[in-house]
């Protein structure tokens, strides 16, 4: 079972959403420069997130420069094939985003997500990242 977090943070950039293998799973990534007390502006921390499937749609409402709340799961897993070395994948999956406190942004209902989705590990054996 993977951890639930949450981070706040200004948008720096959105990826597009893209489509992986036959079996239409999507993916979009974005990144955020964390924010709040305990973040030193001297020593910025940027670091990507993505969302799958139908949380794709998340950022469409939110732009460069906006200031976010973001709950993800953290979850990672080994991968080795074609007689690689291992690799272990990190994920920080996105579930929820929503307007930080005090920001005045409308969102859209699939921004209140209520609770994160299960994590299928095997939803994404063939899948090296």
């Amino acid at each position: 079972m993977s951890q639930s977090f949450e981070v706040q943070g200004l948008i720096h950039s959105i990826g597009d959403t893209t489509e992986y293998g036959n079996n239409g799973f999507t993916k979009r990534e974005f990144v955020i420069k964390l924010t709040g007390q305990n973040e030193n502006p001297t020593y910025p921390n940027h670091i990507a997130l993505e969302l799958i499937k139908d949380k794709c749609a998340m950022m469409d409402n939110h732009n460069i420069g906006d200031e976010i709340q973001v709950q993800f799961n953290l979850s990672g897993r080994l991968w080795s094939g074609g007689g690689n070395p291992e690799k272990c994948f990190t994920s920080l999956q996105a579930w929820r985003v929503t307007p930080a406190p005090g920001q005045s942004h409308s969102s859209s209902s699939a921004d209140q997500g209520a609770s994160p989705p299960p994590f299928d590990e095997n939803e994404y054996d063939d899948i090296p990242f």
